[in-house]
């Protein structure tokens, strides 16, 4: 049984997820390992193994210093034409260009960019909601590398929990010729990330030659259901019922390669 206060999304194809409450606001230095046992065991909520505990990049982001004061940076010419074209501050324009590979689309209000990631997206993923401004204004970059910042999760919340554990890190994002954000997997550690039907067959014997099936992805959107996007204060949940994999899958095996970009 579930404490009081914690979300529960139960589909009728047998898999749950478990919205986390009362996790306290993350500071750059935070043990989040250690932060997230402490907040499963105030809300008397056991993990068991295969797990997959899905993370808010931005309490990753934050545990791992990446929250970046605009009064320290300093625009380069380019960030400051880019600034001018868009309509947006010339320091935060510098921190997207420093975090990108490329600049794919600007116009104003907008500046589509191919993170250093691979990832492609608006404002290299940098966000300014949901953050501290206290000190003047600030941006969070994404974590540096968040497959690694996954299996460093997993194998904390493995040792606090002696549990068998999956780990997503979540992020949202626009897609080209759909409206509204969607949760997609930016790092992932022990999970299936593509799940590959290529060369079996449909109902009707018919080969499948391009069935490859995003399953973080799906996890990750089907986290954000419950952890939301604006004020809801539930940067982790619990997805529980699906299996685990010992592969090594990566987030980064998402990334369609830049040859296969019929968009370029």
């Amino acid at each position: 049984m579930l404490a009081k206060g914690i979300t529960e999304l139960m589909p009728t194809s047998g898999y749950q997820i478990i919205g986390v409450p009362g996790i306290p606001l993350v500071k750059a230095g935070d043990d989040l390992g250690e932060l997230l046992a402490n907040a499963f065991e105030r809300a008397s909520i056991e993990l068991i193994d295969s797990d997959i505990i899905c993370v808010a990049q931005k309490i990753v982001s934050k545990a791992e210093g990446r929250l970046i004061a605009l009064a320290s940076v300093t625009a380069s010419d380019r960030a400051v034409e880019l600034a001018g074209q868009t309509d947006k501050d010339p320091r935060l324009v510098e921190l997207i260009l420093q975090e990108s590979t490329e600049v794919l689309r600007q116009k104003p209000g907008v500046l589509i960019m191919r993170h250093r990631l691979g990832l492609v997206g608006a404002h290299a993923g940098i966000d300014q909601s949901n953050i501290e401004h206290d000190g003047g204004e600030s941006a969070l970059l994404l974590p540096v590398d968040p497959d690694a910042s996954a299996a460093e999760l997993q194998q904390s919340l493995q040792a606090h929990t002696g549990r068998n554990l999956g780990v997503i890190v979540t992020d949202s994002a626009n897609r080209p010729w759909r409206l509204g954000t969607t949760g997609i997997a930016i790092g992932a550690a022990g999970i299936t990330v593509l799940d590959d039907h290529r060369g079996g067959h449909d109902l009707y014997g018919r080969e499948l030659k391009v069935t490859l099936i995003n399953r973080a992805d799906g996890i990750a959107t089907a986290a954000t259901l419950i952890m939301g996007e604006t004020t809801e204060r539930i940067p982790v949940a619990i997805v529980r019922g699906l299996t685990l994999s010992e592969d090594g899958d990566t987030a980064q095996m998402i990334n369609r390669p830049l040859e296969e970009d019929l968009f370029r």
